[in-house]
């Protein structure tokens, strides 16, 4: 079954058909990102929330944490809605959230989907079990493959190497049927060691991991320069691992590829905003992950006088404000999904029938 492909929209045609300017209707986004802490046990050299030549997360104030009571709102609403998932996210490290068991249990208890990335370092205790038992995925960002480079990366003792791996072989013998990830950030220093980390993980029980290449620019060029000395390297052993490790029971996503066609956004309104809003850390609504923290142009609300189901219900106008083509000229993970939307709402209604 396919787990990375942008169709999955389609499957909720009312929702689909509900998007568009002339549309009166507005339903419940389908999936929600909350933030809920922007402070992190991690400091990782290419994290763009923190690098200040980069868009993302700009803004952000390290210090916020979304409180308490209004996360215990933000889940009322989410289940009143029919939100169907949430994963928590950056920002900050969502496990550095105290209130992150009692959130995803209270999501679960009314229905909702739960998945978290992480860095994995505090992978353990409560908000583990429930993750463990209930959630349908989490996953877990890496880039070093020992002790002294884990360390260099992500400026923490050599050892959190080895505590994040003991997580992860913890988190397996929890129970319940969460899949576990592994997101693994190539650069230019871990070129070598892609297959090398791909195998480790496959032989401490990891269920899948996901090659991915690192931004280091606002622009598309700048990223592709960044990996062209590496790019065929990369390639040869992210196939290697296709081929040798990829089995029923491990799966191998290779999504390392020229950054080119996630910065070149060319139509006016951006579907996915309706389908995947991110609540942020500051009590802000903001358009998406790639805007997180942008508020010059991202924000589509804010929380700390109304509630979130007061707030998305309240006009369809917020929904039309950034125009991707003027505004989103940066890394968008959302694109080939939006010119799907389009294509999808762009048929002429006179020729529908002849499929």
């Amino acid at each position: 079954m396919q787990l990375y492909t942008g169709l999955k929209i389609f499957h909720y045609q009312d929702k689909l058909d509900s998007l568009s300017q002339d549309s009166s209707e507005i339903k419940a986004p389908i999936h929600i990102r909350i933030k809920p802490t922007n402070l992190c046990n991690h400091n990782c050299s290419y994290c763009v929330y923190r690098n200040k030549n980069m868009q993302l997360g700009k803004d952000m104030v390290i210090k916020d944490k979304i409180p308490a009571k209004k996360m215990d709102e933000i889940v009322e609403d989410c289940i009143e809605m029919g939100v169907k998932a949430v994963t928590f996210s950056g920002g900050g490290e969502p496990f550095c959230y105290p209130y992150l068991a009692k959130t995803a249990q209270s999501l679960v208890d009314g229905g909702i989907r739960i998945a978290s990335l992480t860095n994995g370092g505090l992978l353990k205790g409560d908000a583990a079990e429930v993750f463990a038992k209930h959630g349908t995925w989490v996953r877990i960002s890496m880039d070093g493959w020992d002790g002294p480079s884990y360390a260099k990366f992500r400026s923490v003792p050599r050892e959190e190497f080895s505590n994040v791996i003991k997580n992860i072989e913890n988190f397996k013998k929890m129970g319940g049927e969460c899949f576990l990830g592994v997101s693994y950030i190539v650069n230019r220093e871990n070129a070598e060691h892609v297959f090398e980390m791909g195998k480790k993980l496959k032989e401490i029980g990891v269920d899948s991991v996901k090659f991915s290449a690192c931004v280091v620019s606002n622009e598309g060029d700048a990223n592709n320069a960044y990996h062209a000395p590496i790019f065929e390297k990369v390639k040869e052993e992210t196939q290697q691992a296709v081929e040798d490790l990829a089995d029923d029971s491990f799966e191998v996503f290779d999504s390392y590829h020229h950054l080119d066609e996630e910065f070149e956004t060319k139509y006016d309104w951006c579907p996915y905003q309706q389908i995947l809003p991110v609540i942020g850390a500051d009590l802000r609504v903001y358009s998406c992950q790639d805007k997180a923290y942008n508020l010059d142009c991202g924000v589509l609300g804010e929380l700390t006088d109304q509630r979130f189901k007061d707030f998305w219900f309240n006009g369809n106008d917020k929904f039309f404000k950034i125009k991707p083509s003027r505004d989103c000229n940066h890394h968008c993970v959302s694109n080939s999904k939006n010119m799907l939307i389009h294509e999808y709402l762009d048929a002429d209604p006179n020729h529908l029938a002849f499929v």
